[in-house]
């Protein structure tokens, strides 16, 4: 359970790392770039290990960017990112309830796949809300895994999303946060908003083979198994078939993973 009181779905196994270092502006955050200009102010809430953070830092230099994660451990790995860290970059614990900083401190704000974890989002987009300048970017992704697509079909895979959704349902949180997402950022103030689609797709031999063994590890390992067996919803077995069913999927030719996301761009 994390301070702020939600407790985080996929934990912090190396497994959960690996997938979130994967991530960069490009395929994360394409939706936002337009919107981004040097000297602009971006925090990047639920930074994550700083990937994305940092390219974006790139973007809007020399303008501060600040990444913020609930989680020191996380934090630390962020700080930690190969290569030579832009000067304009800090990353620092943070929790989205209650951010460390004024009113009206940034010209962006941005998250990805946050909301989804949470147990209060419309509360989290307000505190948001607080610290953007008047006419400041609110830009936010998020997954919706109701909506998610594979190819060939296995009823271990729909046992896996049966499954995903009983443990955020534990969890308070919103599994198919993408189709709430406007809905969310309207009740916490904000007005105009551009909304718009893209997707994760996973065909290729090599795309197969990442996707394939990283959630064969985290059925196996990260906090998504511990989880689903602390509640009693899953056993080992069960969880040890469901990671063989990533398995297999990932060696099928004809095998296609779609991970759908909505995102929205809006005007404090």
């Amino acid at each position: 359970m994390g301070a702020n009181g939600d407790r985080y779905t996929h934990g912090h196994h190396e497994s959960v790392l690996r997938s979130h270092q994967w991530r960069t502006a490009r395929n994360s955050a394409g939706f936002l770039l337009p919107y981004l200009a040097s000297g602009q102010r971006l925090l990047d809430v639920g930074c994550g290990p700083g990937t994305i953070t940092a390219e974006l830092a790139g973007l809007v230099a020399p303008g501060l960017t600040i990444g913020i994660d609930l989680s020191a451990d996380v934090i630390e790995v962020a700080r930690d990112l190969p290569g030579p860290s832009p000067a304009n970059l800090t990353f620092q614990v943070g929790d989205v309830y209650d951010l460390p900083f004024g009113d009206e401190n940034f010209d962006v704000v941005y998250a990805h796949q946050v909301l989804q974890h949470l147990g209060r989002p419309v509360a989290a987009l307000a505190e948001m809300r607080r610290v953007l300048r008047p006419s400041g970017v609110l830009a936010v992704r998020e997954s919706d895994y109701g909506a998610f697509l594979w190819a060939p079909e296995d009823p271990r895979l729909s046992r896996w999303m049966q499954l995903y959704h009983e443990i955020t349902r534990a969890n308070h949180a919103e599994a198919d946060a993408g189709r709430h997402l406007a809905s969310w950022i309207r009740q916490a103030g904000f007005e105009a908003m551009e909304v718009t689609s893209s997707n994760w797709t996973f065909h290729t031999r090599e795309e197969r083979a990442w996707w394939g063994q990283l959630w064969a590890d985290r059925v196996r390992h990260s906090g998504f198994a511990r989880q689903g067996l602390e509640y009693g919803l899953t056993t080992t077995d069960e969880l040890e078939e469901v990671a063989d069913a990533f398995d297999a999927w990932a060696l099928d030719d004809d095998g296609v993973f779609v991970v759908v996301h909505v995102e929205v761009v809006a005007r404090r």
